[in-house]
C-alpha cells in the first residue's frame, strides 16, 4: 500500500492513531533529504442543504455518492455525532434563556430553508458537488414558524417542542411610575418601527481547512475568524482534543463585521470530517451558500413612544421590542445580545430618567440572527432619534434646538443612563454643535425652502448616536463564555535590532496590524518599518479576546502600549549597564540609546542587541539580558468605553418615484485619542455605507413558508459606488482616562446613526406631504406608499 492510499481510511479506522509516514529519506553519501512520499492530499466538502425550512429527515440514501469516482467519506448528522458533543447558545447573566442542542449536522429534523443536512468529501469540490446530487433526502414537511407574532400565539407550532414554547427570552426594564409620566405628559409621539433582516455580503466568504493529524495527535485548522481563541477553545471542548494540540490559524480576512465570530455548522462539520479521515479538508461557503447560511441581523418590530413636557424636554420613553433570531441562539455570543444593546441603548445620548423596556426574543424558522457590525445600535438610534424629531415637530422646535435642549451636558459626567450603562465622559454638545457648523445648517434649510418652491423635495436629518467599545469582562465573561475581554502582547528585539511584535488582536483588513505597529514604534522608539506585527495564530501568539466589539485599538492597543513601555525599560538598564550610565538619564529614538537632556546618540539598538544574544559574558554581573515582554491587559475601570457622534444626512426625494438621491453625509465623532486619522476616517466611511444600505436597500426577503426569495447578488441589493455620496468627517476628542492610550473604538460609529440620519431626512423630504415612514429599508414602494400614491 502506498502512503497516499494508507491515509485514505475506511469507517472502521475512525478513532484510531495512525501514524503519518515521514515525509523524507536520507540520500546516502550525500548528506541531505529528498521528498520521498506524496503529502497527505487536502480534501473538499460540499453539502446537501434542506429545501424545507421545517421538515423531519425520513431517509437518507446516499449509496450512489459513496461510488462515485474521487468520494472519500459521506457523512450524515449521526455520523458527526458521535464525535462533537452538542453545544447550546446561552448564556448565564440573560435569566431564564433558553435555546435547543445543536450538532453540525441535523439528526432528526431540519429547522431553516439552506440548512447543510449531508457531507459528501472528495478530491476536488466539483466531484463532492456532483455526489451530493445524487442523494436522496426523504423530508416530512412540518408546519412552519415565520411570523414573530405568530410564534407566540398559544397553540402555535413549537420548534423545539422540549423548550415548551418559541421565546428564547424574555427581559424588562422598568425605572417605575412610567404610566403616570405619561398620563400628565404635554407631548406624547408614538411610532410602529419595521427593521428588514440583512446579511454581511464581505469580500470574502467563510473559509475553513481543518487537517486533524492522529498521530501527534494535532487538530490544525486555518479558519477565516475574526476570533482564532474562542474557536481554539470551542473545537478542543466538543471534540474532546486537549487545548494545547489546537491551533487555529486566522490570516487575513476580507471583511467580516462580526459575521465571522459565530459557530456555523458546516465549519464544526469540517473538523469533525477532518478527524474521520486523517487528512486535510477544506470548505469555502458560495455567495448562494453564504446567503442561507451566514448570519442574519436587524429583524426587529419596535413598537416606542416617547412623552415630553410643554417646553420640549423629554420625560419619558416606552419601547417594546421583539426580534426574531432564527430556530436557536447563535453560539458561544448568542443572539440575545443584539436585542439585549436594544433595549439598553435607546435614549442614550438624552437626559431622560423615565424609562421602561420589554424586550421577547423569539424563534422562527429562518437562518440564525446574531452580531453584525454595530450590534443593535442602528435600531436604539432609529427609534429614538425619529421619536426626538417627532417631539420636536409637536412643539415646533428645529431639529437641533430639541437635541440641544435634551442631550446630556457635556460636563454632566460621569452618569449612568435608566438602562445602567455607565458613561464616562461624551461630548454630545460638542459633536452637535461642530456638526451644524460642518453642514451650513441655515443655508441648507434655507436652499430647502426655495427649492420646494420649484417642486424640488430636499431632505435634512439628523442623528446623535452613543457606541459600546472596548468591551470588559461583564460582557461575554459573565455569561460562561469563554471568550476573553484582555488581550496579549509578546515584543521582542531580534538580534539585528529589528522588533517583532506577536499579539491577539487580528487582521480584517481594518488596519489592526498598522495601528499595533504604530503604537509599538512610538513607545518603543523605533522606525515603523523596523517593526513586524504578527496576529492571528494560537500557537505563536498570546492568548486574548482578538478582534470584536471595537476593541482592537482600545485594549489591543493599550496592551501593546504598556508592553512596548515595559521592553524599554529593560533595554534602558542593559544599555545603562553599558554605558556606566543611569537608565533614567537614557532614552530610545530612532532606534538609537541617546542622552535625555541632550538627545545626543550614544549606541544603536542593534548594537544592545549584538551583545545581548552574542556577548553577554561582557555584560557588568546581574545585569538581565532579556530582550523580550510578554504582557496581558485587560480592562478595569468601567465595563464599557462608550463613544459618541452625531450625523447629518442630506438628500433629494423623487415624489413621484420614491427614488432617493443621496447627496452629502456629515458624521462628527468622538473615539477618545485618534491614533491613524486616515484609518479612522475610512472606517467612518465604511460604516456609513453600510448603514446606508440598510436604510435603502439590503433585505432578506422571505416567503410564507420560510423560503428565503432573494438569496443571491441578482436580487439582493447592496450600496455601490455610485450609491456612495461624499461623506465629511469631523471629530472630538474625549480621550479615556481608563488607559494611558486614552483610545476608544470607532469601527461601529459610521453604521449606527446612519440608518437612523437617513430616515429622518426622507421624512423631512416628505413633510409638506404629510407622508411618513417608518420601515427600513426605504424601498421606492414604500416611500410611495407613505405619500399615499399605492
Amino acid at each position: 500500500m502506498n502512503a497516499l492510499t494508507s491515509l485514505d481510511r475506511p469507517s472502521s479506522y475512525i478513532g484510531r492513531s495512525v501514524p503519518r509516514p515521514n515525509a523524507k529519506r536520507l540520500l546516502a553519501g550525500r548528506g541531505r533529504y529528498v521528498t520521498d512520499i506524496v503529502l497527505p492530499r487536502m480534501l473538499h466538502v460540499a453539502y446537501v442543504r434542506s429545501p424545507y425550512a421545517h421538515a423531519r429527515i425520513v431517509s437518507i440514501d446516499a449509496q450512489a455518492a459513496r461510488e462515485m469516482p474521487g468520494v472519500k467519506l459521506v457523512a450524515t448528522g449521526r455520523d458527526l455525532a458521535r464525535l462533537c458533543t452538542p453545544w447550546v447558545g446561552t448564556m448565564e447573566h440573560f435569566k431564564g434563556m433558553k435555546s435547543p442542542p445543536q450538532l453540525p449536522l441535523p439528526v432528526d429534523k431540519v429547522v431553516w430553508s439552506g440548512q447543510a443536512v449531508v457531507a459528501v468529501v472528495a478530491e476536488t469540490r466539483a466531484l463532492a458537488e456532483d455526489a451530493a446530487e445524487t442523494i436522496h433526502v426523504e423530508f416530512e414537511e412540518l408546519p412552519t414558524v415565520v411570523d414573530i407574532d405568530a410564534a407566540r400565539e398559544p397553540g402555535s407550532p413549537v420548534i423545539s417542542p422540549a423548550l415548551g414554547d418559541n421565546l428564547c427570552f424574555h427581559g424588562k426594564i422598568d425605572t417605575g411610575g412610567v404610566d403616570d409620566v405619561f398620563a400628565n405628559a404635554a407631548h406624547i409621539v408614538e411610532e410602529e418601527f419595521h427593521f428588514g433582516r440583512h446579511t454581511a455580503v464581505t469580500m470574502e466568504p467563510r473559509a475553513i481547512i481543518a487537517d486533524y493529524d492522529a498521530s501527534e495527535p494535532q487538530l490544525t485548522v486555518h479558519h477565516a475568524t475574526q476570533t482564532p481563541y474562542q474557536f481554539q477553545n470551542v473545537y478542543s471542548r466538543h471534540y474532546g482534543i486537549p487545548e494545547s494540540r489546537v491551533r487555529v490559524i486566522a490570516p487575513d480576512i476580507g471583511g467580516s463585521f462580526g459575521m465571522k465570530l459565530h459557530m456555523y455548522h458546516e465549519d464544526m462539520a469540517v473538523v469533525g470530517l477532518s478527524i474521520m479521515l486523517g487528512r486535510p479538508v477544506k470548505y469555502v461557503a458560495d455567495r448562494i451558500e453564504s446567503f442561507v447560511s451566514d448570519i442574519h441581523a436587524r429583524d426587529h418590530r419596535v413598537r416606542a413612544r416617547m412623552a415630553a413636557d410643554a417646553y420640549g424636554e423629554i420625560i419619558a420613553m416606552d419601547v417594546e421590542d421583539v426580534t426574531a433570531i432564527g430556530a436557536f441562539s447563535a453560539y458561544p455570543r448568542t443572539s440575545v445580545v443584539e436585542g439585549n444593546q436594544v433595549y439598553r441603548l435607546m435614549g442614550a445620548p438624552y437626559l431622560l430618567r423615565n424609562y421602561r423596556a420589554d424586550l421577547q426574543v423569539v424563534f422562527q424558522n429562518k437562518v440564525q440572527m446574531s452580531q453584525y457590525r454595530a450590534v443593535g445600535h442602528p435600531i436604539a438610534c432609529t427609534v429614538t432619534e425619529r421619536l426626538v424629531d417627532m417631539i420636536a415637530g409637536k412643539t415646533a422646535r428645529d431639529v437641533f434646538e430639541i437635541r440641544n435642549r435634551n442631550l446630556i451636558p457635556d460636563d454632566g459626567y460621569p452618569c449612568t443612563s435608566p438602562t445602567g450603562y455607565q458613561f464616562e465622559a461624551l461630548s454630545h454638545h460638542a459633536c452637535l454643535a461642530k456638526l451644524r457648523q460642518m453642514m451650513d445648517y441655515d443655508q441648507l434649510r434655507a436652499e430647502q425652502a426655495e427649492l420646494r418652491t420649484k417642486g424640488i423635495h430636499r431632505g435634512i436629518g439628523i442623528a446623535t448616536f452613543v457606541e459600546i467599545t472596548n468591551p470588559g469582562p461583564a460582557f461575554y465573561g459573565v455569561g460562561g463564555a469563554r471568550i476573553s475581554s484582555q488581550d496579549g502582547a509578546i515584543i521582542k528585539i531580534t538580534p539585528s535590532g529589528d522588533v517583532r511584535c506577536l499579539i491577539s488582536v487580528t487582521e480584517l483588513g481594518q488596519g489592526t496590524e498598522t495601528i499595533i505597529g504604530q503604537i509599538v514604534a512610538e513607545h518603543l522608539g523605533v522606525d515603523r518599518n523596523r517593526i513586524k506585527v504578527i496576529t492571528g495564530d494560537t500557537e505563536t501568539t498570546p492568548h486574548g479576546g482578538a478582534t470584536y466589539a471595537c476593541r482592537g485599538a482600545g485594549i489591543g492597543g493599550e496592551t501593546a502600549l504598556q508592553a512596548a513601555r515595559k521592553l524599554k525599560e529593560k533595554v534602558l538598564s542593559v544599555a545603562g549597564a553599558i554605558l556606566q550610565e543611569a537608565p533614567a538619564n537614557l532614552d530610545i529614538q530612532n532606534g538609537w540609546i541617546v542622552e535625555t537632556a541632550t538627545l545626543r546618540q550614544r549606541v544603536e539598538l542593534s548594537e544592545i542587541a549584538r551583545i545581548v544574544y552574542f556577548r553577554s559574558d561582557t555584560l557588568p554581573p546581574g545585569t538581565q539580558a532579556q530582550l523580550s515582554v510578554a504582557h496581558h491587559y485587560a480592562p478595569q475601570g468601567y465595563p464599557f468605553a462608550f463613544t459618541n457622534g452625531v450625523q447629518g444626512c442630506h438628500l433629494e426625494l423623487d415624489v413621484e418615484t420614491g427614488l432617493v438621491n443621496i447627496l452629502k453625509v456629515w458624521v462628527v465623532e468622538d473615539c477618545g485619542r485618534i491614533i491613524n486619522p486616515l484609518l479612522v476616517d475610512e472606517q467612518i466611511r465604511g460604516g456609513v455605507v453600510q448603514g446606508l444600505g440598510a436604510a435603502f436597500f439590503e433585505e432578506c426577503v422571505y416567503g410564507e413558508n420560510g423560503q428565503l426569495t432573494n438569496g443571491s447578488l441578482a436580487d439582493y441589493l447592496v450600496p455601490m459606488a455610485v450609491e456612495m455620496p461624499d461623506i465629511v468627517i469631523g471629530h472630538v476628542e474625549t480621550p479615556t482616562l481608563d488607559t494611558q492610550l486614552g483610545a476608544k473604538g470607532v469601527g461601529e460609529a459610521g453604521t449606527a446613526a446612519a440608518s437612523a440620519a437617513a430616515l429622518n431626512a426622507v421624512n423631512d423630504a416628505m413633510a409638506p406631504f404629510g407622508g411618513s415612514i417608518a420601515q427600513l429599508p426605504m424601498t421606492p414602494a414604500r416611500i410611495l406608499k407613505a405619500l399615499g400614491y399605492i
